[in-house]
């Protein structure tokens, strides 16, 4: 089976590790960031599957950094945020995200998320 990279951006170092070691635990290679401007350099040196980014960081936010991913590139985006505004979401999936996850947020679910994700995308290709 392919190794699949998923980047993890967010501004808070505990919330990046915490998805690492799990998405680690269930066989993916993880790579890190921690605003949008980082994330976006690893995407130009790495294979990238999947990213899980946060919305609200410095440097950068989660926005800005989806359109300029939508701009170059067609990886799949998981959006988490504190931002739970029906407004937001909307605003999220919008401007190119393909799902939205609110914080609090429950890691079996990102988990499956990302296991249907990866699995579409494989039927697609």
């Amino acid at each position: 089976m392919e190794t699949i990279n998923i980047l993890v951006v967010d501004d808070d170092r505990e919330i990046v590790n915490a998805i690492c070691k799990l998405l680690e635990s269930e066989g993916y290679k993880t790579l890190k960031a921690y605003d949008g401007l980082d994330a976006i350099d690893i995407l130009n040196q790495n294979t990238v599957h999947l990213i899980i980014l946060d919305i609200m960081m410095p440097n950068q936010d989660g926005l800005t950094t989806t359109m300029k991913i939508r701009n170059e590139k067609n990886i799949p985006i998981i959006l988490l945020s504190a931002k739970t505004q029906e407004s937001d979401i909307v605003l999220g999936l919008s401007m190119g995200a393909d799902d939205y996850i609110p914080k609090p947020f429950s890691l079996a679910i990102l988990t499956t998320k990302i296991q249907n994700m990866m699995r579409t995308r494989r039927h697609m290709l």
